[in-house]
């Protein structure tokens, strides 16, 4: 039997590699026959570039790259991202033509960079992101597919902007709530260099830049925002549009672009790479083109899928639904393994999904889930196994 396991991250225990791994390892106990192909998977958040490179490993040619950037509160921080390979001896570095580079915001700019009590996201900066999209450019990219998730930032994509030649720079570098100050801005430079350059905006997210559903109200919690914190940063994201629209060349465009789907994703970067002439796309739609997942569903008898909790925001457009509608085209069966389980069987049947099976359950407890994660989810595959593969 052929089976697909396209697993994304269990937030704050497995990479989705190690998911994959796990649950490799605990179907192989069950059915040792069974041929058996892993892709670890993203949305676009943390994770992306490990998703991505799992895939092109022996399929496509690409090498990663570090750059030393600025980390959200100016320490510096060291970021990867992948460019794709064209010439060149078949471990060279040689590039050629005009190749795609593979960027995660989360690597200059992410939640994980800043211990919890030291989080702040009125000064987080967004600017190593441009660092990083500054070393992908100079490499010879002339398409940028980036990631957007897991920051800590709440500052419109300023940032990065500033890294990428936009004045005033120290102002636009200095955080979110520094924006409420700003009193002109000039984009001039940024889209020079990003002219010609296609920009693929990897996210899940679809909120708005500003308002009840924007980037500050939503994520900035989460960042270290205290309620009178999310009012500044919606001010001073509000300021900073303000400047943008008044450089806009056509009426109306910077109000579809604040309110355009993904705009508030990665603490508005969404905004700013919109402003570069970025388009948005589903992140798991992008990693699942990127890496040829459905043309190795098509060839498979069973896929699973799963993420550390499976509810209903899990079939808004996050990596389960999009396996799961890979699978579907392929008339091919999926199944959810997730740490918890909090979808009903009438909607499950509906997103696509043949059955969905919990770690917490298995576990005992969800405490015990996530302490011994990788265990838990391998001994869930062993007893799944017995009941869906007939090898």
């Amino acid at each position: 039997m052929r089976i697909v396991i396209a697993m994304d991250k269990f937030a704050g225990t497995l990479s989705a590699p190690e998911a994959v791994q796990a649950v490799t390892d605990g179907w192989h106990r069950t059915q040792p026959g069974d041929e058996i192909t892993g892709v670890p998977m993203s949305d676009g958040g943390p994770g992306f570039l490990d998703a991505l490179a799992g895939a092109f490993a022996g399929r496509r040619r690409y090498e990663e790259r570090l750059a030393t950037v600025t980390g959200p509160l100016g320490t510096e921080v060291t970021g990867r991202y992948l460019i794709e390979l064209r010439g060149g001896a078949a471990g060279g570095t040689e590039v050629s033509g005009h190749p795609t580079a593979y960027i995660e915001v989360a690597e200059a700019a992410g939640l994980h960079l800043v211990p919890a009590e030291e989080r702040d996201a009125k000064a987080a900066t967004s600017y190593g992101v441009g660092e990083l999209i500054a070393a992908a450019l100079d490499d010879g990219a002339r398409r940028l597919v980036i990631g957007l998730g897991g920051t800590c930032t709440t500052d419109g994509g300023a940032g990065m902007l500033a890294a990428l030649g936009a004045e005033p720079a120290e102002a636009l570098r200095a955080g979110g709530a520094a924006l409420k100050h700003l009193e002109t801005l000039d984009l001039a430079e940024p889209r020079r260099r990003l002219e010609g350059v296609e920009v693929v905006i990897a996210s899940d997210v679809d909120n708005p830049l500003l308002g009840l559903r924007g980037a500050a109200a939503v994520f900035g919690p989460q960042k270290g925002a205290t309620p009178d914190d999310v009012q500044r940063l919606d001010a001073a994201l509000t300021r900073f549009a303000e400047l943008a629209g008044a450089i806009g060349q056509e009426p109306g465009a910077v109000r579809r672009t604040l309110d355009a789907p993904g705009a508030g994703a990665g603490g508005g970067l969404g905004y700013g790479l919109l402003l570069l002439g970025g388009h948005r796309v589903p992140g798991i739609g992008t990693v699942i083109a990127e890496t040829g997942l459905a043309d190795v569903i098509a060839g498979a008898d069973l896929v699973i899928t799963g993420e550390g909790r499976f509810d209903h925001s899990s079939l808004g457009g996050k990596v389960p639904t999009g396996v799961a509608e890979a699978a579907l085209r392929s008339a091919r069966p999926c199944i959810v393994l997730a740490g918890r389980v909090e979808v009903g069987k009438r909607e499950l049947a509906n997103a696509g999904f043949a059955a969905a099976y919990e770690v917490a359950e298995q576990a005992g407890s969800a405490e015990e889930a996530m302490a011994r994660a990788g265990f838990h989810l391998a001994a869930l595959a062993e007893r799944v196994a017995k009941s869906w593969s007939h090898a």
